[in-house]
C-alpha cells in the first residue's frame, strides 16, 4: 500500500497527533482528484484532517481495510476497482449501498466499518441542483450497464415519478442482467434495449433525461460519442454525462448544440464527495468549494 500526496496540498496540511486521516482507496490512483477537492473542504471547515490518496491492489485490499481500524483512518472513498469486493471486509451496509451493490464510502466509527453509496445522492443531487431537473420524468434512459449505471439506474427507479428506466447498451444480455436485478430491488419497471440506432432514433427523440454512464467519450478519446446521431437531441431535455474528464464531452457538445440542457460529470463528483466527507465528520461539508476547485483544475 503507497501513499501518493501531490505537491500541491503540502501548504494546506498541520499535521499533528490529533489530525484525522481520511482517504481514497483505488488501483490506479494517480490520476484522482478526490484529494485536491477535500483538502480544499477541509481546509474551508476549519477541521483537523487530512485526506490522502492510497495505491491498494486487489490481492492487498483485504489487508488495506482491516488497516483502517488499526490506524484509526477516519473513513475511506472506494474506486475502481474495490468497489464491489470492499463490500466483504465491512461490518456493516447501508441499504442503499446493498441495493446497487457497490461502496464508495466507508465510515469508521469507533472501529465499525460501515459501507456507504454516495454516488446516488451526488448524481441526484447534480440532476436538481445543475440540471435544473423539478422532478424526474417518466421516463428515463441510461446508457451503459456497468458498475457506474448501478447507482444511477437505482437512483431514478426508486423515484415515485419515474414509471420506466431504459438501459441502453451494446451487450444486451448485460443489460437485461441489470435490469432484472434492480427491478428485483426497486420494484420499478426497468428494461433494456441494444445500443443501435434504431433505439436512438426511435426513442431517445422523445426522451426528457439521457445519462450516459459509459467511458466512450472519456479522455484521450475525446471525439467519441455513445450517441452517435445528434439530431436526437432537443430542447426540454436534460443529458448528463457523468465523464468528468474531459469536463465537456462530445455528447455534451452535440446535445448543447440541439438545445439541450447538459450537465456534466464534475458536479455529481464534487456532491458525492461532499456528502462522503459530510458522512465522516457530521458537518456540513461545503460542495461549492470542491466544485469550484474541479472547474479551476480543468481551467473552466
Amino acid at each position: 500500500m503507497n501513499l501518493k500526496l501531490p505537491d500541491k496540498l503540502l501548504v494546506l496540511m498541520k499535521i499533528s497527533g490529533k489530525t484525522t486521516v481520511y482517504g481514497v482507496i483505488g488501483d490506479p490512483i494517480e490520476h484522482t482528484l478526490s484529494p485536491l477537492m477535500h483538502a480544499s473542504a477541509i481546509e474551508k471547515m476549519g477541521i483537523d484532517a487530512v485526506y490522502v490518496p492510497f495505491h491498494v491492489r486487489p490481492d492487498e485490499l483485504e489487508h488495506a481495510i482491516k488497516g483502517i481500524k488499526a490506524l484509526g483512518v477516519g473513513g475511506l472513498n472506494v474506486t475502481v476497482p474495490h468497489k464491489t469486493r470492499v463490500m466483504d471486509y465491512l461490518d456493516n451496509l447501508t441499504d442503499e449501498a446493498k441495493a446497487v451493490g457497490a461502496v464508495n464510502t466507508v465510515i469508521n466509527h469507533d472501529g465499525v466499518l460501515t459501507g456507504d453509496n454516495t454516488d446516488v445522492y451526488g448524481f441526484t443531487r447534480c440532476l436538481f441542483v445543475d440540471g435544473g431537473l423539478e422532478r424526474f420524468p417518466k421516463r428515463v434512459y441510461v446508457i451503459g450497464a456497468g458498475g457506474a449505471a448501478r447507482g444511477v439506474v437505482y437512483a431514478c427507479a426508486k423515484s415515485d415519478e419515474v414509471s420506466e428506466v431504459v438501459v441502453i447498451n451494446r451487450t444486451l444480455s448485460k443489460a437485461e442482467k441489470l435490469a432484472e436485478e434492480l427491478s428485483a430491488v426497486t420494484g420499478s419497471h426497468i428494461s433494456a434495449m441494444p445500443a443501435i440506432e434504431e433505439t436512438f432514433s426511435g426513442m431517445l427523440s422523445d426522451a426528457e433525461l439521457l445519462i450516459n454512464t459509459t467511458s466512450v467519450g472519456m479522455y484521450p478519446q475525446v471525439e467519441h460519442s455513445p450517441v452517435p446521431y445528434p439530431e436526437v437531441f432537443h430542447e426540454g431535455q436534460v443529458v448528463c454525462d457523468i465523464i468528468y474528464n474531459p469536463s465537456e464531452t462530445r455528447l455534451l457538445r452535440d446535445a448543447a448544440s440541439h438545445g439541450a440542457k447538459v450537465v456534466g460529470g464534475l458536479a455529481m463528483l464534487a456532491y458525492q464527495g461532499a456528502r462522503s466527507l459530510s458522512l465522516w465528520t457530521g458537518m456540513e461539508a461545503p460542495a461549492e468549494v470542491m466544485l469550484d476547485v474541479l472547474k479551476q483544475e480543468f481551467g473552466q
